[in-house]
């Protein structure tokens, strides 16, 4: 059974940083990602990495704070969140296997996704 379980989430204030985390189990993938979903709002792309290569991709919002980084003995995934606004106030998902690279950036080409770990930024 294919599990992704996402922790590190909780509540900080602007300025600081978090580290996600999203253990995978029950299989291998090629590439994960990163998506985030405030109220009200779609889900959007964050980051994604390729596990074979290291390839990163970002969102130009969150590109030069954030880091998505794996860990292929721990079949974990990372996201350093640094410089945090409050507008990066949402919940965080990971993700895993899109149909692509193409579709790296769309939610719906991803396959398995994990429950949510809730990032809230005061001000």
């Amino acid at each position: 059974q294919v599990q992704l379980v996402e922790s590190g989430g909780g509540l900080v204030q602007a300025g600081g940083s978090l580290r996600l985390s999203c253990a995978a189990s029950g299989r291998t993938f090629s590439t994960m990602g990163w998506f985030r979903q405030a109220p009200g709002k779609e889900r959007e792309f964050v980051a994604a990495i390729r596990w074979s290569t290291g390839s990163t991709y970002y969102a130009i919002s969150v590109k030069g704070r954030f880091t998505i980084s794996r860990d292929n003995a721990e079949n974990t995934v990372y996201l350093q969140m640094n410089s945090l606004k409050p507008e990066d106030t949402a919940d965080y998902y990971c993700a895993a296997d899109p149909s692509s690279l193409f579709t790296i950036r769309r939610a719906g080409a991803y396959n398995y996704w994990g429950q949510g770990t809730q990032v809230t930024v005061s001000s």
